[in-house]
């Protein structure tokens, strides 16, 4: 007989794993005892040394569906073990090395549950196992286990408590199980917070026909609250637009299941298998369904973001919608989301004319996940729900790196926690420019310390000075005495597809091509058409868009045709546009702007900062072909309107619009003025702007890859990494990714974070980590 000790790290708590052990250490045969502690899951087992061996081996094999070893260790007991049988032990406390599983999506087996008349769970909206249910949404601490999460305030009763200690049950140690005689409740309120009194079955199912009648309903669901309303009821989804003050930008939808989303949209398997999956996330579909949505769903787009029900309650909501719902986020446009009860009726008042509500408290703020299949496999646009805070193991070299706590930037922010060859990202937190989502941000970096017992010996900042996250840096370095490393944007976008890739510390650099549409640079001005010589520990800028003004500064943001003008005036001088194309309709237009207020800013630098932004120049052509041009109302909205554009020509083989490459002071420019040119003249002469914006898609692909190439062969790189959020855009980032193919390279770009400034913690995290190891 022999004793082992069977460490088990990864992702082992709260996924039926301790079940797992127990069933088959005893079809194994073997004895001894299993339990969560703060590094995973530890089992002490006696048996014929055989059978232990097919025990490991049969791990690995049968791991439960949510859990994730990501490593196995053994070691024989120095003492034989005394056991009679196999037992599971409560959890011990510790410091804590393992992780928290996220969210995930109503199994099967709860859902046939649900849809049971003769089952006690029937119609219960809280229902859930080991395999599915809540989990980041509901946990304060470490070891994660019932008295930690808000479940704590539902006793269970006799006949779920037996559940929960039977090992043989699926529900062994599920933490929010529950059941309507001892779980949370889901009632109705009115605008006023008054309790409807329905004559329906429940209150979902009263909520189900009021969402019918044309009303807008809040629905506090396992992350926070949605906004929902009929999508085929076209007052209702102006009503909603008007209310949220989001005028433009793509609201999300919920369909009862695949059938219903493909009557608007095709699916491959890639696609099905992404909104079928425990992540349950939204996912970008083309509109190439037979039916149509109202346009006010998402206006000036070429996809929908669907999802499916992932929760019990949504399961039952949509059970009789044979057409989508939207559910989009609940609260005013760029807030966070509401989520408790109090705060959706003090700001979601006036958005929301029924509130769909329950008692179980949302400890954690999780939106909703965004994912887009671009080059056959699945891109993050947010990573939040079903996916945080999934653990990224880290690549070989960073073994020894210290423990860092990376911060962000200042849009789409994410924090990291880097330490024992790992890095956490947290779930998507929003856009630090909004006093509500700063609050949640410093709430989240004070929940995830004291959740992963996290003690950073260095803090990671962007490099620019007035960010939100650097600021907060700055004062939580003076505060705990602690190195502060602000690392340039750019850098840290390639920095982070690196680590996303798996590429070794000392591997070698590589070419980044990092599209955005801002950067703090060392030189003072803003970046973001970068070409960079980069590996962990450094960066080289090789080559760069040739920079023009942003006259007005954000007021170029949220005005495209200011881009245009600094442009055009920059690359060809208004002149020639004047003389050589004074009939154009984008002239015109300018003609009658304040041009002499620009030129003024231009010409002093008065709130006109230089940049090379790839993104501004997305905004500069689209606003010359009258899409979004006088006003934006979300960020990237002429940019993705402009890719609908050129989807919209169906062309394949569309010529390219050219681009010039100089020689300047410290680094190659691409200078925009043939594409400029081109565009102009094609613009006289009447072409389809559909065309127009295919072939300035295509051109910047072709003169992006082809210089990355070159590149690469004169500094003897082994690879290019894609970056940034302009490779967010399909069109693009197949193209360039299809002309990179033929060079031979490895090809390296986001899989497991989102290429935007969502991933940029990440790599803030392995930069700063680098300059420490050896």
């Amino acid at each position: 007989m022999t004793s082992e000790l069977i460490r088990v790290r990864g992702l082992v708590q709260g996924v039926g794993f301790r079940p797992t052990v127990w069933r088959l250490a005893r079809e194994c045969e073997l004895r001894g005892d299993v339990r969560n502690d703060g590094e995973g899951v530890l089992a002490r087992v006696i048996g014929n040394r055989a059978s232990i061996d097919r025990f490991c081996r049969r791990l690995r094999e049968e791991c439960p569906p949510l859990a994730r070893i990501d490593s196995l260790e053994r070691a024989e007991l120095s003492e034989p073990l005394d056991a009679e049988c196999f037992r599971i032990l409560a959890s011990d406390q510790g410091d804590v090395h393992t992780g928290i599983v996220a969210d995930a999506a109503t199994c099967d087996a709860c859902v046939a549950e649900i849809f049971e008349p003769k089952n006690r769970r029937y119609r219960y909206p809280f229902t859930n196992c080991t395999h599915c249910g809540p989990r980041l949404s509901i946990v304060r601490a470490i070891p994660y286990d019932r008295a930690n999460t808000s479940m704590s305030a539902f006793p269970m009763c006799a006949e779920c408590r037996s559940e929960y200690e039977n090992p043989a049950d699926r529900r062994f140690h599920a933490q929010p199980n529950a059941c309507p005689r001892c779980g949370p409740e889901v009632w109705l309120e009115d605008a006023a917070g008054c309790r409807v009194p329905f004559d329906d079955p429940d209150a979902i199912a009263a909520a189900s026909r009021l969402l019918s009648l044309g009303h807008i309903l809040a629905i506090k669901g396992i992350g926070g609250f949605h906004l929902a309303c009929d999508t085929h009821n076209e007052q209702a989804v102006s009503r909603l637009r008007a209310r949220k003050r989001r005028f433009r930008k793509p609201f999300a939808l919920m369909a009862r299941d695949l059938e219903v989303i493909r009557r608007y949209c095709s699916v491959d398997e890639t696609e099905a298998k992404l909104l079928s999956s425990p992540a349950a996330p939204v996912v970008l579909l083309e509109t190439k369904g037979p039916r149509q949505l109202t346009a006010d769903v998402a206006p000036g787009q070429h996809t929908l973001g669907f999802m499916l029900p992932y929760s019990p309650l949504h399961h039952l909501l949509l059970t009789d919608w044979d057409r989508p719902l939207v559910m989009t986020s609940g609260n005013l446009s760029e807030e966070p989301q509401c989520i408790d009860n109090e705060d959706a009726a003090r700001r979601l008042g006036a958005l929301a004319d029924y509130y769909l509500l329950h008692d179980r408290t949302i400890v954690n703020r999780v939106d909703d996940s965004v994912v887009h299949v671009m080059d056959h496999r699945s891109r993050f646009l947010r990573r939040a729900r079903g996916y945080a805070p999934t653990p990224i193991p880290l690549p070989p070299g960073f073994e020894r790196a210290p423990p860092v706590l990376a911060l962000g930037g200042e849009l789409k922010n994410t924090i990291s926690l880097l330490e024992d060859g790992q890095a956490i990202l947290s779930q998507h937190l929003g856009n630090l420019e909004d006093a509500r989502a700063a609050k949640e941000y410093d709430h989240a970096i004070s929940l995830y310390r004291a959740l992963f017992q996290h003690d950073p010996h260095l803090l990671a900042t962007d490099l620019h000075p007035d960010y939100r996250s650097t600021h907060l840096g700055r004062e939580i370095a003076a505060r705990e005495g602690l190195e502060l490393v602000p690392i340039q944007h750019h850098f840290a976008h390639i920095a982070g597809v690196l680590a996303d890739n798996g590429r070794a510390l000392d591997a070698g650099p590589v070419i980044g091509i990092a599209l955005d549409g801002l950067g703090y640079g060392e030189d003072g001005t803003i970046w973001g058409g970068e070409l960079l010589l980069a590996d962990y520990r450094g960066y080289q800028r090789l080559a760069h868009l040739k920079p023009a003004p942003m006259p007005g500064g954000t007021k170029a943001i949220l005005e495209p045709w200011r881009n245009t003008y600094a442009q055009l005036v920059t690359h060809i001088g208004w002149d020639t546009l004047r003389t050589g194309f004074p009939s154009l309709d984008i002239t015109r237009f300018l003609k009658n702007q304040p041009l002499h207020v620009l030129d003024t800013m231009i010409e002093r630098g008065l709130n006109t900062p230089s940049t090379s932004s790839c993104g501004r120049l997305f905004d500069a052509v689209a606003a010359a072909l009258d899409v979004s041009r006088e006003a934006v109302s979300y960020e990237g909205q002429a940019a993705i309107e402009l890719e609908t554009l050129a989807v919209s020509s169906g062309a394949r083989d569309e010529s390219s619009y050219p681009f010039a490459v100089e020689t300047g002071p410290k680094a190659l420019l691409i200078n925009p003025k043939p594409m400029w040119l081109a565009l102009l003249a094609d613009l006289a002469r009447n072409l389809a702007k559909s065309r127009i914006a295919a072939r300035f898609h295509a051109g910047l692909a072709v003169i992006v890859s082809d210089l990355a190439i070159r590149l690469a062969e004169k500094h003897d790189a082994d690879a290019i990494a894609l970056s940034g959020g302009v490779f967010q855009n399909k069109t693009l980032f197949e193209a360039v990714s299809k002309r990179l193919a033929t060079s031979g390279l490895k090809i390296l770009s986001h899989r497991q974070v989102p290429t935007n400034d969502g991933g940029l913690a990440l790599g803030q995290a392995v930069v700063a980590a680098a300059k420490r190891i050896p």
